[in-house]
């Protein structure tokens, strides 16, 4: 995780979720279509794989993995839950396979400056493994297999 922390974070959070929006639908460009799941193939590199957890009208929830064997019963890291804004195009790290959710983290919403710092890093990291994930020419498709089969990291 990045120890590098903004002086105005609240601001630079707002502004790196916007960012994060438009890496995800360049890396997904039907990401709005996708309805249960998705993979995503590159030459010689790992499988990516995008679970929809849950969709409303306005938001789409999604887990973004990676599975590092050819077995998908193994470990997927870095398990991203991802809260879509559709309508404010925002995207917003929820947790991954290593950090809980903000509400586990932080129970006392008193400590906003806390929580505020903690959503910074989850959503800088999902904003530097979307522009790798863009540099290796990731394709997605949702006509492959279900995912059901493959085993969530507990979170």
């Amino acid at each position: 995780m990045s120890v590098f922390l903004p002086i105005n974070t609240s601001y630079c959070l707002e502004q790196i979720c916007e960012s994060n929006f438009q890496k995800l639908l360049r890396l997904i460009p039907d990401l709005s279509d996708i309805k249960e799941a998705a993979v995503g193939l590159a030459a010689s590199q790992t499988t990516l794989y995008l679970e929809v957890i849950e969709e409303t009208p306005y938001t789409k929830t999604v887990e973004l993995s990676h599975c590092f064997s050819n077995n998908t019963n193994e470990l997927m890291a870095p398990a991203v839950i991802i809260r879509v804004y559709l309508d404010a195009r925002l995207a917003e790290v929820l947790s991954d396979h290593a950090r809980a959710r903000v509400a586990r983290v932080f129970p006392d919403p008193r400590k906003s400056r806390d929580i505020m710092n903690y959503k910074w890093r989850l959503n800088y990291f999902l904003q530097k493994w979307l522009d790798h994930c863009l540099g290796k020419s990731y394709q997605f498709s949702s006509k492959h297999p279900r995912l059901s089969d493959v085993t969530r990291i507990e979170r």
